[in-house]
């Protein structure tokens, strides 16, 4: 599964199913440029400096 990751504040997010483009159900992304953004799998990334979206993942902990 691809997620998205906020470069700015290192949080990932969950890509909103069936979309292509950089929206997740969180909507957080939303009003985010998506220069800030980049798509990409978690098991690439290193999530001791990567915090989960609260409103994305059941275990997250951001927003």
């Amino acid at each position: 599964m691809d997620e998205i990751l906020n470069e700015v504040t290192n949080t990932i997010h969950k890509q909103e199913p069936g979309n292509s483009a950089l929206t997740t159900p969180c909507g957080v992304t939303n009003n985010l440029s998506e220069d800030r953004l980049q798509q990409t799998a978690i098991e690439q990334l290193d999530t001791t400096t990567i915090t989960k979206c609260g409103r994305c993942f059941d275990d997250g902990g951001g927003y």
